[in-house]
């Protein structure tokens, strides 16, 4: 009998799966606005959740207690990330073996951001893993977990070669990923071409789409740059003329949000995966103009 809280087989059903990420917030007050937004998303009924991981690992505690109040005390699926940056392989064991006992069995396997952020030095941690796909091959050891990875549609900062970072994917599949899900997608042809890509070298998994809507332009700019890309020029025509008008403009980013998963949907994407930041309406909005 398949295990049916395995987010790997729950992607290859066939039907459209519709998830959202949340992320530890610092303070009680962001505790607050987490868990009222997780209680406005819980009736969409998700396929899962998942909860991130801060750079350097900095959030390693809130992370799995997240994910375990999400495990016990709601009826979602939850996803803890996982990353290579800050850890030794006995302190990685010793995470997985809080998430066993916590009940989660679904694991985002990445290699993380420097302690400095997107954009500055890489060095492993001496006694750790170096690659996120040594990671995937590290967790393999534990059957009872789903591993899936991250993927890029217009290349990994780090690596911009879109011909080596379809490699660097394969890697993963080959090391025992079983889904992927991108950084947020910009335009449908970006996402097309990654699974494209994948194809080519043999990188038989699902990989599903991030998407973030734009709410406000300078925070969407900001976010876009740390991942090494720019803002599509079709994107700025239709949000620039609204800057003065931030009402207007989060309406028009809510329907391009819309539009862009109509498209990806259409191009055969498992599903859809939503950068909530820890708020619920945007989300609910794009949801329901979807009418799933």
């Amino acid at each position: 009998m398949p295990d049916h809280s395995a987010i790997g087989q729950l992607l290859r059903t066939g039907g459209h799966s519709f998830s959202f990420e949340f992320f530890p917030p610092k303070d009680a007050d962001g505790e607050d606005v987490l868990w009222r937004s997780i209680s406005e998303l819980e009736p969409l009924n998700p396929t899962f959740v998942s909860v991130t991981y801060g750079a350097g690992g900095s959030t390693r505690e809130r992370t799995v207690a997240i994910t375990r109040r999400i495990a016990h005390e709601t009826s979602m699926l939850p996803m803890a990330h996982l990353t290579c940056v800050g850890h030794t392989r006995d302190e990685l064991t010793s995470i997985v073996d809080e998430f066993h006992h916590s009940g989660i069995r679904n694991v985002l396997a990445l290699r993380g951001d420097p302690p400095g952020g997107p954009g500055t030095p890489w060095e492993p941690t001496p006694g750790g893993l170096e690659y996120a796909s040594e990671l995937v091959a590290f967790l393999q050891d534990r059957d009872d977990l789903s591993v899936g990875v991250a993927a890029f549609p217009e290349g990994h900062r780090d690596t911009p070669d879109l011909a080596h970072d379809a490699r660097v994917l394969k890697a993963k599949y080959d090391a025992g990923a079983e889904f992927a899900i991108t950084e947020m997608v910009l335009r449908a042809d970006d996402y097309t071409g990654l699974v494209r890509r994948a194809a080519d070298v043999g990188a038989d998994l699902p990989i599903v789409p991030g998407i973030m809507p734009i709410l406000g332009l300078g925070s969407m700019q900001a976010m876009v740059r740390l991942s090494g890309r720019e803002m599509p020029p079709e994107t700025l025509d239709r949000i620039l003329p609204l800057e003065d008008d931030p009402a207007a403009l989060r309406a028009e980013g809510i329907r391009i949000a819309t539009e862009l998963c109509e498209q990806l949907l259409e191009a055969g994407a498992p599903g859809l995966h939503f950068y909530t930041l820890n708020r619920s309406r945007a989300t609910r909005e794009i949801f329901e103009a979807l009418r799933f």
